[in-house]
């Protein structure tokens, strides 16, 4: 048969050593796989950090444009009334004077509906 180079003593180091020179051949391989393919993720990665990058150079403008914004807006503030508690308790001694609405408007620098407000809450919580 030509089956007997399988019994020969020299046969099993035979098949030891090609097995290992095909595990050398594919560690080989794989390793300059591995490389190729980390070159290739490593491009991938340097073109996300670079889009990455550029989006936040974006939005930190963005957020200084905003910030800018804000900072010119001023929120409004609350309307001042006229009558203050000097003015108010000057607009009652000229009531109880007897000055009209008109004069005690003209005199103090209020609106006279105000100080015709004015006289009629007094009364009111006068009684």
């Amino acid at each position: 048969m030509h089956l007997e180079w399988i019994l020969h003593p020299a046969a099993p180091y035979a098949a030891i050593a090609v097995g290992m020179a095909l595990c050398l051949f594919l560690f080989g391989s794989l390793k300059r796989d591995l490389r190729v393919c980390d070159a290739r993720w490593a491009k991938r990665l340097a073109a996300l950090e670079q889009d990455y990058s550029a989006r936040m150079e974006s939005l930190d403008e963005r957020w200084k444009e905003l910030s800018h914004i804000s900072n010119l807006m001023v929120a409004p503030t609350p309307p001042r009334s006229g009558l203050n508690l000097n003015k108010r308790s000057q607009a009652l001694q000229m009531v109880r004077r007897g000055e009209t609405p008109q004069a005690i408007s003209a005199v103090l620098s209020i609106p006279q509906n105000e100080v015709e407000l004015l006289i009629q809450v007094h009364r009111v919580a006068a009684g």
